[in-house]
Formats: C-alpha cells, sequence, structure tokens
C-alpha cells in the first residue's frame, strides 16, 4: 500500500512539474483545410491572442488540410498528448460523426474538449435571377419549383451543405432540389452570382460583401435570432422566426488537445483560451470576420463538450435522413 501511495504521490508531482513547465516549446494549432480559408484565419487570430496569456509562448499554425477535414483531426488524435499539438476546427468536429461511417478517431472520446472560440452565421441566399424579395415569398417560390431547382454548396460535408440539408428537411419541400457540390464556396458563389444556380446557404464571412454590392439576394439568417446588431443583416428574419422552430445553425470553432493530455496543461489552455476570447483586439479581428466570439458556459471544457454533442445529434439526423455520406 505504502508503495502505491508513494507511486501515485511520485507521478502527482510529475504532473505538476511538467504543467508548471509548460509550454517548453512552441505550440502547434493544426488547422485541418488550407491556408487562407475562415478556419485558417481565426486559428492564425487565436495564435495572437493565445501568447501573452500563454507566458510569451511561441504559437505557430500549421494546415493539414484533406479529407473534409479528418486528415488533420486524426494528427491531432495521435499527436503526442502534451499540450503542444492542438485542433481548431469548426462545426466539422460534430458533422464528420455522420458523414464518414468508418473514421479514424471517436469525436467524444479521443480528444479533450478545451473550449468554443466562435459562432459564425449563415445566409440564406438566392440568384439575383429569382423573382422573390423577401423571405416568405422565397419560400413559397421553392415549394412550388423545388423540383427544377439548384442548390449549391461547397462540398459534401461543408457547411453550406448541412445548412442546405437542414433547411429543406425543415421546411418539407415536397421535391427537393437538385444539389450541386462544388470545391468550395468561391466557385459556388461565382455561379450563384451568374445564375447557373438558384439557391445557396453560406456564411456571413463569404457572403457579406456579396449581399452589400447587390450581385445576390439574401432572405434569412441562420442563427435562432436575428442578428440585431449586424450593420447589413440586421434587417434579415431568422428561420426561427419565420415559422422553422429550433433551427440554429452557426459555423463554429473550437480548440482540442488529444486525448490524456494532463488535465493541468489543459486547464492552463482553457485559462489561457478565456483570456484571448476576451482580448479587444482578438474581438475586433473576429467581427471584421463576420464572427461572434463565445462568452458563455461553451467556453468551459464542459460546456464545450455537452455542446458539441448535442451538435453531433442534430446533425447525424439531418445527414441519415437525407442517406448522403461521405464513405
Amino acid at each position: 500500500m505504502k508503495k502505491i501511495f508513494a507511486f501515485a504521490l511520485t507521478a502527482a508531482v510529475a504532473s505538476s512539474a511538467f504543467a508548471q513547465a509548460f509550454p517548453s516549446k512552441p505550440i502547434t494549432l493544426v488547422v485541418p483545410f488550407a491556408a487562407g480559408g475562415p478556419t485558417d484565419l481565426v486559428a492564425r487570430q487565436l495564435a495572437e491572442a493565445l501568447r501573452k496569456p500563454l507566458g510569451g509562448a511561441n504559437v505557430v499554425v500549421e494546415n493539414a488540410a484533406g479529407a473534409g477535414g479528418t486528415i488533420g483531426a486524426t494528427k491531432v488524435a495521435r499527436a503526442t498528448p502534451d499540450g503542444h499539438t492542438l485542433l481548431v476546427w469548426h462545426i466539422g468536429m460534430a458533422a464528420t460523426a455522420g458523414l464518414y461511417r468508418k473514421l479514424q478517431y471517436k469525436p467524444l472520446e479521443d480528444f479533450e474538449y478545451l473550449g468554443m472560440i466562435n459562432d459564425v452565421p449563415m445566409t440564406l441566399l438566392g440568384s439575383p435571377k429569382l423573382p422573390a424579395n423577401t423571405y416568405r415569398d422565397f419560400e413559397n417560390y421553392i415549394r412550388a419549383n423545388g423540383g427544377k431547382l439548384n442548390l449549391a454548396h461547397a462540398g459534401l460535408g461543408s457547411a453550406s451543405h448541412l445548412c442546405g440539408l437542414m433547411w429543406q428537411s425543415a421546411v418539407k419541400l415536397d421535391k427537393s432540389m437538385t444539389t450541386i457540390a462544388y470545391r468550395g464556396t468561391g466557385p459556388a458563389m461565382n455561379d450563384l452570382i451568374g445564375g447557373q444556380v438558384d439557391v445557396m446557404c453560406d456564411q456571413t464571412t463569404n457572403t457579406t460583401a456579396q449581399i452589400e454590392a447587390g450581385r445576390v439576394k439574401a432572405f434569412a439568417v441562420t442563427t435562432a435570432k436575428p442578428l440585431s446588431n449586424h450593420k447589413l443583416l440586421k434587417d434579415y428574419p431568422s428561420l426561427q422566426e419565420m415559422g422553422l422552430k429550433g433551427f440554429n445553425l452557426t459555423i463554429w470553432h473550437a480548440m482540442y488537445a488529444p486525448k490524456g493530455t494532463p488535465a493541468d496543461v489543459q486547464k492552463k489552455l482553457n485559462d489561457a483560451l478565456q483570456v484571448a476570447l476576451k482580448d479587444p483586439e482578438f474581438i475586433k479581428k473576429q467581427e471584421a470576420l463576420g464572427a461572434i466570439v463565445v462568452n458563455d458556459k461553451r467556453v468551459t471544457q464542459a460546456g464545450h463538450k455537452e455542446f458539441v454533442a448535442a451538435e453531433i445529434t442534430k446533425l447525424k439526423g439531418v445527414i441519415e435522413a437525407a442517406g448522403q455520406f461521405a464513405d
């Protein structure tokens, strides 16, 4: 018994010493997408905001793109659990649980949840050629012509894809629109502007400039409530407000560590994240991207995991109902 106690005490002291020394080398934020995209920008802004609360540590971003984000996520799941390799990912952490039936990791089991970062609202858009100017007219037009229309998205499992699936399911169309997958939101948006496709749902970081310029028509936002503080979108209704009960979809981002990362290190990282999320410069940069910095219980580790578990359940139901899987 004495030997067991001594071993436990030694382990506890070693763990505490490790946490005190953390970070002992650069911290890498793995982004599972190519450089330059919205998630990459969020991670790079976060890296800068984390340096000070982590004692001036060097925080760098590494892009590990491919397979809908699962390559980067797998890399982190298999990394040494010492807190120096972390994952910054969006709603894909929840979506891939339903999209991929042979994932290399288990989203709720193979990571330590460190806290949410932001919410990025989405907008429901139409081609400028659509004969509708309000959400109600838009919905009625889709109901009458759904089988003849096209819905663009940025690829299987993308947020724009999930949003389109959720909206069609919520309005219970008799005839679904034909979905057209693109390699990213850029080419999809170009075809929406040109009228080659009819409908698209995408995040405000990609849509605000197009709406403001009048290149596309906006009909609603996907948040639970209207975006009353948004200079451009404040006058557009939320889908929930328009009768789609419970509809609430944002592209949220969050931070994760490999399973088994010491609890003291997790706490240091969560503490640093909470400080970063209150940094005025970080908040300003996020608002410029159209993002809303999280300031509720989801910034805690437990609140973060609880939220993602609920998102997995919600998105699995939508994906299974549509029968659209990545493998």
